[in-house]
């Protein structure tokens, strides 16, 4: 086993190829059910239509748990991106059309998003008054039983250089649910990591391809935003909560700031 050759380097977890094998080794900290239930939560979707990486094992290493999978060669959707700026268009039409083909899948036996929302909401710092609110909001919006990512960006989406195919990674935010509050979550998280045209671009050829309206996406953004507070650092909190704040969702806070001001 060969532990040398990194390929990402996150929060808590390292990825190293050996050989043919992907090798996503967790942090000491990092719970054995947490790792064990994002394997089996990818081992599902390969009864899918969705191509992923299959999984080969789960394993420890150096008294580290981590999950073996399959190497896929080639580059993510924001390398892409970033290599051919003339292809943005493109490559952003592929990534809408891949979360309406992640919308349609069934997977029964994973948990539920709004009680995921819910429990993330009730163990964040927010106010009693927003609590409130905001379960009041999660509790009018009907139930669906569609696959949601939780955490799907570009740098999710391996184009593989062997047979072109795009393969999804990372499923350790799946759950079933809604899947305007996954777009919604997307356009969030692609606001927050500084890639608004991006995430404009996004959103409208997401309500083009899967006929679900901007108005129902717009109601879910302080929603999944304040269940990012959950994980976010205190600066990324502060912004998360002017999206809370603003009930419209999807124009930037900032920006409606600017123009109050003017």
């Amino acid at each position: 086993m060969n532990l040398d050759r990194i390929i990402s380097v996150q929060n808590s977890i390292t990825v190293f190829r050996d050989g043919d094998r992907c090798l996503k080794v967790f942090n000491p900290d990092c719970a054995k059910a947490d790792v064990i239930n994002e394997a089996l939560n990818q081992a599902r979707m390969e009864e899918t239509t969705v191509t992923v990486p299959e999984i080969l094992e789960v394993t420890s290493i150096n008294g580290k748990w981590a999950i073996v999978s399959e190497y896929i060669k080639g580059e993510n959707l924001e390398q892409l991106m970033a290599k051919h700026p003339e292809k943005t268009e493109e490559y952003i039409e592929l990534f809408a059309e891949l979360h309406c083909h992640i919308h349609q899948q069934s997977c029964p036996m994973f948990k539920k998003l709004k009680d995921e929302l819910q429990r993330n909401i009730n163990s964040s710092e927010l106010s009693a008054t927003d609590r409130y609110d905001l379960y009041s909001r999660l509790e009018r919006i009907p139930k669906y039983n569609e696959v949601c990512h939780g955490n799907f960006v570009p740098s999710k989406v391996i184009i593989s250089s062997t047979d072109g195919k795009p393969y999804i990674i990372d499923w350790f935010h799946a759950t079933q649910g809604n899947a305007a509050a996954d777009a919604a979550r997307t356009y969030l998280l692609l606001r927050m990591r500084g890639q608004p045209d991006w995430a404009e671009r996004y959103l409208e050829l997401f309500c083009q391809k899967s006929g679900i309206e901007l108005h129902h996406i717009r109601r879910w953004i302080p929603l999944v935003a304040a269940s990012q507070t959950v994980v976010a650092n205190a600066s990324s909190r502060a912004e998360l909560q002017r999206w809370i704040d603003n009930s419209d969702g999807l124009q930037n806070p900032q920006e409606i700031e600017t123009e109050v001001n003017s």
